[in-house]
């Protein structure tokens, strides 16, 4: 379990809910999680299963009509203490979560050509966090801009500064997002499966400056991806979410090497490797569920091979304590404590 000063943010029992005409749907239904300073938490999962939504939720950017309930306490160090503050409880428009956004949390989109304005230039668009967030001088603003661009390895930062993001290639549009989410220097970085179009060569590159931050600035990493071979090279405790909840949560070799949930253990096995027996990859039948006017039970129940029904499918199922750091999310799981609680 984790020491309270090693927390730099923690979420408790935090649900996004969309209230729409044909019912409520619930997005995020209830996780708990910690993030620890300087280290990676990888949230890994299908798509549809609240993993972006939970990052909104952490910037309070949740579009309309989403409701966000819950805890998310954010712990600042100074004066030899740890001042926490609610995220929740501040007006997602108010001067206070706007300083917050963009300079102690900031994000790396999953497509940077939606995320960057296309009528304004790279350079202006980092310059308009660097001037929000720390410095008032546009001159310096632009010395810092070019800094951080050469930083994250970009040819030619002056030119790419006056330049459209649809003038840059995919790679570059990238270290683009990841400078101006870098150029305040935030404590916490979220990065919403950021090499999701990128070869796979231009992938490795962005990971391993991701890396090199994260070790040079003491940056803790919120790592969002559906592919586990990421998780395992970036990561040092990984969530597994499925359905809006946390299904497992542990550290990143205990989870490849004893994974305990029936859906982790889906995943693991659909994932090519090298001297595995010439077969078909494992797949998981059937989609996410929309999560709507959902049956009582466990949510992975209808795609389970290993389901019991009359067991799995009667009431919701709690997070509890497998073994020593080891949550799952399982009936056919025996547990050691019956706690519904994560603790990373």
């Amino acid at each position: 379990m984790a020491r309270q000063d090693e927390v730099i943010l923690e979420m408790k029992d935090v649900k996004v809910h969309f209230h729409l005409d044909e019912g409520v749907l619930k997005a995020v239904d209830g996780i708990d999680l910690r993030i620890k300073r300087g280290k990676t938490l990888g949230i890994v999962g299908e798509s549809g299963c609240g993993k972006s939504v939970t990052s909104q939720a952490l910037l309070r950017i949740v579009p309309k009509p989403g409701e966000v309930e819950g805890e998310i306490m954010l712990y600042r160090s100074g004066k030899g203490k740890e001042e926490g503050i609610d995220l929740i409880q501040l007006d997602p428009r108010g001067k206070e979560v706007r300083d917050i956004r963009g300079g102690e949390i900031a994000m790396i989109f999953q497509e940077p050509m939606k995320a960057f304005s296309p009528i304004h230039t790279i350079g202006n668009q980092i310059m308009e966090a660097i001037l929000l967030h720390a410095t008032q001088d546009k001159e310096e603003a632009y010395r810092l801009g070019v800094e951080i661009l050469r930083k994250v390895g970009m040819s030619n930062p002056e030119q790419r500064m006056g330049e459209y993001p649809h003038q840059l290639s995919g790679g570059m549009r990238q270290r683009a997002m990841i400078a101006m989410a870098l150029s305040c220097n935030p404590s916490i970085l979220i990065a919403d499966e950021p090499t999701t179009a990128l070869d796979v060569t231009v992938q490795a590159q962005v990971l391993q400056l991701i890396n090199d931050l994260k070790a040079n600035n003491e940056t803790s990493v919120i790592f969002i991806t559906h592919d586990l071979g990421v998780i395992a090279e970036m990561s040092d405790d990984v969530a597994v979410m499925y359905l809006g909840k946390v299904v497992e949560y542990t550290d990143v070799d205990t989870l490849f090497h004893g994974p305990k949930h029936p859906y982790t253990r889906a995943l693991l096995n659909s994932i090519p490797a090298i001297g595995r027996e010439t077969k078909r990859l494992e797949s998981i039948e059937g989609t996410v569920p929309f999560p709507m006017n959902l049956p009582k039970g466990c949510g992975f129940y209808s795609r389970c091979k290993q389901a019991v029904d009359g067991v799995c499918n009667i009431a919701d199922v709690p997070l509890v304590e497998a073994a020593e750091g080891h949550y799952v999310r399982c009936l056919l799981v025996k547990t050691e404590s019956t706690e519904p609680e994560v603790r990373a």
